[in-house]
């Protein structure tokens, strides 16, 4: 947060004044008391002058971006300790010919840009009279080890996913998709952050129309820092209002080259785990790579499966409160005695009942969720028995909505990427069926799936192959067929784009 002085106002980005580099000097000295005025106060840069040859030579880095033992054995030594002598007007390319040690150098005119190598782990080095400097590769960046992810579990699949780092992350990718078609390309977002992304996409599959979509909505991007997917996602995703978006994000490479392979395109963002993926289609959200290891009746099976699981979590609560409310004649005379006998010892309505434990139980899967790993499964299950028993016991709410509550819990998190939607239709379905009754969640329905029907974000449907219905794309959606039919002929994502919008 940058404030003026004496002042409460707050500096907008567009006032703030970048320090100006311009080009390299030939006054090596000079590049380095530059580079130590833009961050003065920083104590891990690192400026230090030497001699080569009876030649002024000044390396720049910072400190715990690099490796030191690199920066010493192939730069500074064999500059420093060189004896021989150096020509008068190529000595930079001297140097870099015959005295440096290292595949990863490039040399930069602009200083401004050199800084920015500076910043992400490169030495630089500036040569008395020379207007280039070299930017010496000795990167040595703090990383994760390469983990299983951990949202994206699955059965039988690979254990590696994503980590902070864009070039490991690449690494995974490129090793999968071993092809000259697979292309990338890298720009930089944020003004301050100038976080690198990496445009993935497979060429001769990828439509020209969605590559340049996504490369103007990037392009439009105006933001200070760019520390994350979520930054990114809600400005690729033109539908904001909608409580789904057609934007995946997964944390396996494997998913990933999947997703790259049907003609979409994947980006990845250099400091965060998750990578995006557009665009993505709303039956994907029952969909793992373990479908695709199973024997086609399981992997039908337990699509089917998530599916309902989806239905329930997101309709349950709000037809257990219209039914109790409005349709009680619809439940067994039995079932129904049960009910009232305890729910007549509560003190709210279903309604109000209905949304107090959901946002109880919403408030203690956030506390599970932010709390240390040591400690939150002991938050949930206090949360679960204590907090639980002792609503039943106290009369503020019945059992039979708990179960409804518990079961409804875990239907959500059948499929994690619909949550956070699931979430909030859940309470708008019991709102509405508290106050209209079976009747209102029917429409609120029908206008969940007209939403979800208009999306067609560039120009793919949200809910293809089911509308507009693509009967030979039913193969691989809610039910799936054998390998050896359904390998023949690859999905393309631009088999189902709307050729007549734009």
């Amino acid at each position: 947060m940058i404030l003026k002085e004496k002042s409460n106002c707050f500096l907008h980005p567009d006032d703030i004044k970048s320090f100006e580099f311009g080009d390299v000097r030939e006054n090596a000295v000079e590049n380095g008391r530059l580079i130590k005025e833009a961050f003065k106060g920083s104590f891990d840069i690192k400026v230090k002058k030497g001699y080569c040859a009876g030649k002024c030579v000044v390396f720049a880095n910072c400190d715990g971006l690099c490796n030191s033992a690199k920066i010493a054995d192939n730069a500074m030594r064999p500059l420093l300790s060189y004896k021989g002598e150096l020509p008068e007007e190529n000595a930079l390319d001297f140097m870099c010919d015959h005295l440096l040690c290292s595949t990863e150098q490039s040399k930069e005119t602009d200083l401004g840009k050199a800084v920015d190598m500076l910043l992400r782990g490169s030495l630089l080095i500036f040569v008395e009279g020379s207007k280039n400097c070299v930017v010496f590769g000795v990167q040595a960046i703090p990383e994760r080890s390469i983990t299983e992810p951990d949202t994206d579990v699955q059965e039988f699949g690979s254990r590696e996913g994503f980590t902070e780092n864009i070039k490991t992350n690449l690494t995974l990718i490129r090793k999968r998709l071993c092809t000259p078609n697979f292309t990338i390309e890298i720009q930089e977002q944020g003004k301050e952050s100038k976080t690198r992304l990496l445009l993935c996409y497979m060429k001769g599959r990828v439509d020209e129309d969605l590559l340049n979509a996504v490369k103007k909505r990037l392009e439009n991007l105006d933001f200070d820092t760019v520390l994350g997917a979520g930054y990114l996602r809600k400005t690729l995703d033109t539908k904001r209002l909608s409580f789904f978006t057609m934007v995946g994000q997964t944390e396996r490479p494997d998913t990933f080259a999947a997703k790259i392979c049907e003609g979409r395109i994947g980006i990845l963002i250099d400091g965060t785990p998750f990578a995006l993926i557009v665009p993505r289609l709303f039956i994907e959200n029952f969909q793992t790579l373990d479908d695709y290891i199973n024997r086609p009746y399981y992997a039908t099976f337990m699509r089917i499966v998530r599916f309902l699981a989806f239905l329930i979590s997101v309709f349950l609560p709000g037809i257990f409160v219209s039914i109790g409310l409005f349709h009680q004649e619809m439940l067994p005379d039995d079932m129904l005695y049960n009910i009232v006998v305890m729910e007549s010892n509560t003190l709210f309505t279903l309604t109000l009942e209905a949304l107090i434990i959901h946002f109880v139980y919403e408030t203690v899967r956030e506390a599970g969720l932010r709390m240390p790993k040591s400690i939150g499964h002991a938050v949930s299950i206090v949360g679960a028995l204590v907090i639980g028993d002792a609503a039943v016991t106290a009369g503020l709410i019945g059992a039979p909505m708990l179960i409804i509550v518990a079961l409804t819990a875990i239907c959500s998190l059948v499929s994690s990427d619909l949550y956070q939607p699931i979430s909030v239709l859940r309470i708008v379905f019991i709102i509405i069926g508290g106050f209209t009754g079976l009747y209102g969640i029917m429409i609120g329905a029908a206008a969940l799936l007209i939403s979800l029907a208009s999306m067609t974000d560039y120009s793919v449907p949200f809910l293809s192959p089911f509308s507009p219905y693509k009967k030979y794309l039913l193969r691989d959606s809610l039910v799936r067929i054998s390998m050896e039919k359904l390998g023949k002929n690859i999905f393309d994502i631009n088999t189902i784009k709307l050729k007549n919008k734009k």
